[in-house]
Parts: C-alpha cells; structure tokens; sequence
C-alpha cells in the first residue's frame, strides 16, 4: 500500500495494484466521476488503484510488469564498479556507470554524481538503503534524475529532511520520514510510506 502522514506533497501520479483503493491511506482521495482515478489535496496528478473501472486495473497490471522487468535489468547489469567504499559512498563524487554491492549502501553525508545529460548511473544494492537526515544526492555537470537507477533487494529508508534524486526500484519497502524528498520516482513491491514527504514525478 501507500500510506502518507498529511501533508506529504506528489507532484505526479500515483498508483496500487493488486491492491484496493482502500489500501492508500492518509490521502482523502475523491473518486472522479468516470471511476477510473481518484484526486487529492496533496496529489498534483491522479491516484489510480486495481478496483477502480477499466482500463485502469490492464493499466496497473502493465505498469508492475514494466517496473518487474525493469528491476530484474538493473539487476543483471555488468558492474564497472563493485563494492565502492564497502558499501559507505558519504561525501564521495561519482560518475557514470554501473555500480554493485553485496551488502547495503549507506550515506551519511552528500553525495554527488557528476556528469552530462546523457550519462547513466546504474547503482545495484543487494540488501537495504540507509540515507542518514540531511543528507542530499546532489547532481552536478547537467546530469539527470531519470538516467539515475537506484535497485534495492531491500528496504529503503530515507531520513529526515534527506534528498534523493532518481528511479528507485525496491524489492520490498520504501520509506521518506518526515521533511525527506526525492525528485525521481518510487517504484515499491511491498510498500511505499511517507510523512510529510515530497515527491517530484520526472
């Protein structure tokens, strides 16, 4: 599900499935009239569920196939790069390419991933992401959000009044705590929780 603690701002859409409209909480959603999205105070987009009437369920249906495949190919990637900083990469600056870990990924304080508008980073994390409060990604030399990939086997967890940009793929569950934000996307198999939260659709 999708829980947020008011007011948790999205600027983008929004979206459960297989689960129930019921399972998105905290939002005061309004069911529009065709019965195939909901609105919010705190959505500047639409909010779609499985129940809601079609094409909204095939839509959903498609959208967790292509988030499953996209997962599953950031995952078999080629590393450039394994075991950066043993797992820790505070305050470092990194470039394009692909990165693996075996373990989790920790960051403590700002990292910035230097770069054009057409490079990629792909970051492959066999386990959990701890992102400590305050601690921002920060991109630099016009690199973008959306060729940034962040694949969690884990669980991702973003302090307070942190900042992550990107695509984050995580196998289970997702977490902003309060004041935290990404400019990105949270693409969730388990859960995706926010608190006061703000997101900025790519």
């Amino acid at each position: 599900g999708i829980s947020s603690v008011p007011a948790s701002i999205i600027t983008g859409d929004l979206g459960v499935s297989p689960a129930a409209a019921s399972y998105i909480t905290g939002f005061a959603l309004t069911l529009d009239p065709t019965n195939t999205f909901s609105t919010s105070t705190q959505v500047t987009g639409k909010v779609y569920a499985s129940d809601y009437t079609p094409p909204t369920p095939g839509n959903l249906t498609t959208a967790i196939s292509d988030m499953q495949a996209a997962f599953t190919d950031a995952a078999g990637r080629a590393a450039n790069v394994t075991e950066l900083g043993a797992g820790d990469i505070s305050g470092m600056t990194i470039k394009r390419g692909v990165y693996k870990w075996s373990t989790g990924l920790l960051i403590t304080t700002d990292v910035t991933l230097k770069g054009s508008a057409t490079d990629v980073w792909i970051f492959e994390i066999a386990q959990d992401l701890t992102m400590a409060s305050a601690a921002k990604i920060v991109l630099t030399g016009g690199a973008m959000p959306k060729n940034v990939f962040w694949q969690f086997s884990g669980a991702v967890t973003i302090d307070t009044t942190a900042h992550i940009e990107g695509v984050i793929l995580a196998q289970t569950s997702i977490a902003l705590q309060t004041g935290a934000s990404i400019k990105g996307r949270l693409l969730a198999q388990a859960a995706v929780t926010l608190d006061t939260s703000s997101v900025s659709a790519l």
